[in-house]
């Protein structure tokens, strides 16, 4: 069976970070979402709430075998623990793709039975990202078009109690 993983803070779940978990549920066997816990960064949302968005924005993908769980520590660590083979991660442009290439080596080093995937996110993702939407709404601008509606309802929930 081949069991990846696709970690991130997802804080919040963007329609790029949808894609790729699409996109990689058509490639392996079992997807893990491992969603970040990190005591030393700030999150907009806490890790119960992004797991929910999650859910709710996977809610018609629910025949198809995926866990999602909160994890801290080393990504590689995560992925051995849950006996995953891959690690998937996309990647938006250069920048992107200089930092995951160190962390893809660097996991490589630490356990060379696991690893990375690498997926490009489509064009209309290219330029999404979770700090972007964070940044636009809190400008109150419109972000309906970078996130699932599962995700703006907990913006529109968060920011008008």
């Amino acid at each position: 069976m081949k069991v990846a993983i696709y970690a991130g803070s997802f804080d919040p779940l963007t329609l790029g970070h949808l894609d790729i978990i699409k996109r990689s549920l058509n490639i392996v066997d079992k997807l893990i979402i491992g969603v970040g816990e990190n005591v030393r960064k700030k999150y907009l949302f806490t890790v119960q709430e992004r797991i929910n968005m999650i859910n709710l924005s996977l809610k018609d993908h629910s025949n198809q075998n995926f866990e999602i769980k909160a994890f801290n520590g080393l990504l590689v660590d995560f992925a051995n623990t849950e006996n995953a083979s891959f690690i998937v991660r996309g990647i938006r442009g250069v920048t992107d793709f200089d930092y995951e290439f160190q962390m893809g080596m660097a996991n490589q080093d630490l356990n060379s039975n696991i690893e990375t995937l690498f997926l490009l996110p489509k064009r209309d993702y290219i330029f999404i990202s979770s700090s972007t939407v964070k940044e636009i709404s809190y400008f109150k601008k419109d972000i309906s078009k970078y996130v699932p509606v599962p995700v703006l309802e907990a913006f529109n929930k968060k920011f008008n109690e």
